[in-house]
């Protein structure tokens, strides 16, 4: 922890959390890496207060858990909880897709359309930082028409805990051409209105990904276990 990282004072807790939760869905802090309060709270030129306090509140998103003589560690979710956050995610997201294809805009699409747009350049650009985020934005896009708020803060704490890991899959493999055709294909039907195949043209998307991104992730700790 040798760089330096300002932040805003106000909401510090806040924002110190979230800056600690970007470098860990960067891959700056790997599984099992002890977060140690001192260290933070010297880097980021804060009391332990808020270090303490952002601590918490990553531990109460899954991100780290808090360990005797360790501290906050970097969480490691075991395959088989990772394979059952895809299964909610296709859950959820399927069963609120269909509740807002018969009251989505055309509106609504162009947005989508245009963060579409916005996901393939970062693509092309290799703009890892911003893919979760865009990610995202696009699926809300598409289910923000059903008014299902609950639903969609759920879907998007799922998002947030497999995102360092769709990460991992989209980096190491040639998921990225997949990734664009399944998006676009998605719009299509979405287009369309076309709630028979969107929903399971949807739940296919997710759930391939999730088998996809378990075997490169079985690999990579099986060799760090090495």
């Amino acid at each position: 922890m040798t760089a330096s990282h300002k932040i805003k004072r106000q909401s510090l807790p806040e924002t110190l959390a979230e800056s600690l939760r970007d470098r860990i869905l960067n891959g700056e802090f790997k599984e099992g890496d002890a977060l140690i309060q001192d260290a933070i709270a010297q880097e980021y030129d804060v009391s332990r207060m808020p270090v303490r306090e952002a601590l918490r509140q990553l531990e109460a998103a899954g991100f780290v858990t808090m360990q005797i003589h360790k501290g906050a560690v970097v969480t490691s979710i075991p395959t088989e909880q990772i394979a059952e956050l895809f299964e909610l995610r296709a859950l959820l997201e399927c069963d609120i897709l269909g509740r807002a294809l018969p009251r989505i805009t055309d509106g609504q699409l162009d947005n989508a359309r245009e963060i579409v747009a916005e996901l393939e350049g970062s693509y092309e650009r290799r703009d890892v930082a911003s893919w979760g985020r865009l990610n995202w934005e696009f699926h809300r896009s598409l289910y923000v028409a059903a008014g299902r708020v609950q639903t969609l803060q759920l879907i998007q704490g799922i998002n947030l805990q497999t995102e360092r890991y769709i990460r991992l899959h989209l980096s190491l493999t040639k998921a990225l051409d997949k990734a664009e055709k399944d998006h676009r294909e998605l719009l299509r039907l979405c287009t369309l209105r076309d709630a028979d195949r969107a929903g399971p043209y949807l739940k296919e998307h997710i759930l391939s990904t999730g088998r996809s991104l378990l075997v490169i992730l079985r690999s990579s700790r099986a060799r760090d276990a090495a």
